[in-house]
């Protein structure tokens, strides 16, 4: 058994996934003591703890959530941070329907051509 395999089988325990949770809260409380230190240590605290408590709790994805749908340009930024997959996807599917609406435009632009105007 690999050390990736043990490692998963561990975060199935409901007191571990609670540990990890707490840890990840505690980061994310003590990101604001760090950041006083120069450099940008707060902020990696701070996604470190965000990272351990969006992954292992339902509550905190819950409010992540919530707080993406007020806020969407901070939640986008807050899941490119992360390196989240659905940050990937949904900047896939912009990038689809943006091209798809540039596609739509372009042959309307060329029938709007200065002879078809003077009729």
């Amino acid at each position: 058994m690999t050390f990736r395999e043990r490692m998963s089988g561990l975060t199935r325990v409901p007191m571990v996934r609670q540990s990890l949770v707490v840890l990840g809260c505690l980061l994310m409380a003590v990101s604001p003591l760090v950041g006083a230190i120069p450099g940008p240590g707060g902020i990696v605290v701070f996604a470190a703890g965000l990272s351990l408590a969006l992954k292992y709790s339902g509550l905190a994805k819950r409010l992540y959530v919530r707080f993406k749908r007020k806020h969407p340009n901070k939640g986008r930024w807050a899941d490119w941070g992360l390196r989240r997959a659905s940050a990937k996807r949904r900047e896939e599917r912009l990038k689809a329907r943006e091209a798809e609406l540039e596609q739509l435009v372009a042959p309307s632009a060329a029938q709007a051509t200065p002879a078809a105007l003077d009729d």
